[in-house]
């Protein structure tokens, strides 16, 4: 079985711990980190519209401490799993990429990345909702911190008569 854990920056941990705690001992686990190019992209524009007043692209600079951060992030994770993995690094629409890197797998352990204050959908940002509906396996999906009261769930709708 192979295990996909998708791991963002603040939310890592609890999907390193997920793991730790519900893989197989002899799952293949995949470290995924997807960099999005949204940042190096915006930077490489903005040097192109200075007509070269610097010497140096500053995306150049972003995508190399992009790479510092990723490989860091997935440094501190495989020290926590504390077991054999795999480290991938993808770039990309983020959740594309990581719905791509599922294909095949036995599951896909990624965190709720929206608002975490309370129970419901809106606990889903749109990356982790998009890789949720699209996965092609099963999926884990896990609270960073506790999770939310009971009492925090958005009250139902009212009721509407004809």
């Amino acid at each position: 079985m192979r295990v996909i854990a998708w791991l963002v920056e603040g939310t890592w941990p609890a999907c390193v711990d997920a793991v730790r705690a519900h893989a197989p001992g002899d799952a293949e686990v995949v470290l995924l980190h997807v960099s999005g190019p949204d940042v190096p992209a915006v930077a490489h524009g903005a040097f192109a519209g200075l007509l070269g007043r610097r010497s140096q692209d500053p995306g150049d600079r972003l995508e190399a401490l992009g790479d510092t951060s990723a490989t860091a992030l997935l440094d501190a994770a495989a020290e926590r799993l504390g077991r054999p993995c795999v480290r991938e690094e993808r770039s990309g629409r983020v959740e594309r990429e990581v719905v791509a890197a599922a294909e095949g797998a036995g599951l896909l352990v990624l965190a709720r990345d929206g608002d975490r204050s309370r129970l419901g959908p809106k606990s889903l940002g749109p990356a982790v909702r998009f890789a949720v509906d699209h996965a092609p396996c099963p999926v884990l999906l896990v609270w960073p911190e506790p999770a939310p009261r009971l009492d925090t769930i958005p009250p139902p709708p009212p009721h509407h008569h004809p």
